[in-house]
């Protein structure tokens, strides 16, 4: 193993949408490799190069900037999406070959089953819906728990490939069949992957090996998807996504070990966004919920769906910092309360009459929730494009240190707007 810098993970602190894209984008040049280590196309990152924008879903952001770019193990992974995302990003003037994209090959398949069941399942429950994106991913996750998962490897021999679907649909249909749906035949799950089955295996490469090549490269980035508050163990189950997104999941999903990983930069947004069903406490449902909605462009990059904005909680962003173990943040969209005259941050909550400095897990006590709120003035002048803290209002510092002390870290980057140069950096990197 060569001598290594600083590997670098970037993981969001909230429900996702934090801006990870523009911050992943930002470094990348100083990295070797970007590595996306869970998930599937159901988080999108919105990259803008000059007068260009790129929505990825499923490739790392690197690729953009022509790193070295994995798409680790602990990634679900929708071949069709995959390839129709690459056609994208080709057509933009990127080339992708397997010289810089390689995918573990016991990355699990997202098949069209999957998506079907995702979204016949979500339809069946009333009121308690998810709000999942209806793309597979829970049900993929869940074939990979239940060891019935066709993987990439599998494709490497007929065989094989066929038990395999004969393993999945054994489960699927027993459950189509209680939904009333069509069942499934092993030749169609075949048919539908034999367009793309020989280019996916052209990608596939063994974990071990991914695992040399990276340790190869003098810096890697390692790069999350959704928030660390819909991590399925921690998040608020059960509105959470179907894999683990805190740092500690880097050591599984992206070929590399736990000792690989040097630091983890938290991303925030300067207040909070949500997308979906589920807990949110300081959420906004009046005017300033709508500014903060159309000042900040709060609409998802894979939904569509406009987002729920609120205040910034210190609560939860607390919690998800402990648990990924991050002393650095980037904050981001700090230009989107520019022109409000009050801010709030929740620092507590009060639930039935008792104060909590931490979200309970126990899902009943969330509609009790009474957030505790210190409120700040804002400064009402523009940050766009501030590239040094000298450029940015006494009152919009004041917002930052006071966000970094209740919550125990330190700003290493602030984001001022969504182009590459609309950056503060205090501190290198790499």
């Amino acid at each position: 193993m060569t001598n290594k810098m600083t590997n670098t993970a970037i993981i969001g602190l909230q429900w996702g949408d934090e801006g990870k894209g523009k911050i992943v984008d930002f470094l990348a040049d100083k990295f070797d490799a970007v590595v996306r280590f869970q998930g599937g196309h159901n988080a999108g990152h919105t990259i803008k190069v000059g007068d260009k924008t790129y929505k990825l879903s499923l490739l790392p952001s690197g690729i953009i900037r022509g790193k070295f770019s994995v798409i680790g193990s602990g990634v679900v992974v929708d071949p069709i999406a995959l390839f129709a995302e690459i056609e994208k990003i080709e057509n933009a003037g990127l080339k992708i070959s397997p010289e810089n994209l390689n995918i573990a090959e016991n990355c699990c398949l997202i098949l069209s089953v999957h998506r079907e069941l995702d979204q016949l399942l979500e339809s069946k429950k009333g009121e308690q819906k998810i709000g999942t994106t209806g793309r597979g991913i829970g049900p993929a996750y869940e074939d990979r728990a239940g060891r019935r998962a066709i993987r990439i490897c599998d494709l490497f021999d007929e065989k094989v490939f066929r038990q395999q679907a004969q393993n999945l649909l054994f489960y699927h249909n027993l459950l189509r069949q209680s939904l009333g749906a069509d069942l499934v035949t092993v030749d169609q799950i075949i048919a539908e992957i034999a367009p793309v089955r020989e280019r996916l295996i052209s990608f596939a490469k063994a974990s071990f090996e991914i695992a040399q090549k990276l340790s190869s490269c003098k810096n890697v980035m390692f790069e999350g998807a959704q928030g660390a508050l819909l991590d399925v163990t921690y998040g608020t189950f059960p509105f959470v996504t179907s894999s683990n997104t805190m740092a500690g999941q880097i050591a599984l999903g992206s070929c590399m070990g736990v000792a690989d990983l040097h630091q983890t930069i938290g991303i925030l947004k300067a207040y909070t966004t949500r997308v979906g069903s589920g807990p949110f406490p300081t959420e906004l449902e009046c005017e300033i919920g709508q500014f903060l909605r159309i000042e900040g462009n709060e609409v998802g990059t894979v939904t569509g769906r406009d987002r729920r904005c609120g205040w910034f909680d210190a609560v939860l962003v607390r919690q998800a910092i402990q648990l990924s173990s991050v002393k650095e943040i980037a904050l981001t969209k700090l230009d989107v309360l520019d022109k409000l005259e009050t801010i709030k941050i929740c620092v507590g909550y009060k639930i039935n009459g008792k104060v909590y400095n931490y979200l309970p897990q126990a899902n009943y006590l969330w509609d009790n929730i009474e957030p505790i709120y210190e409120e700040m003035e804002g400064w009402q002048q523009t940050t766009v494009g501030a590239k040094a803290l000298s450029d940015l209002p006494q009152k919009a510092l004041e917002y930052i240190k006071r966000i970094e002390d209740l919550c125990g870290v330190k700003s290493v980057i602030i984001s001022t707007g969504p182009k590459r140069e609309e950056t503060i950096i205090l501190k290198d990197l790499v």
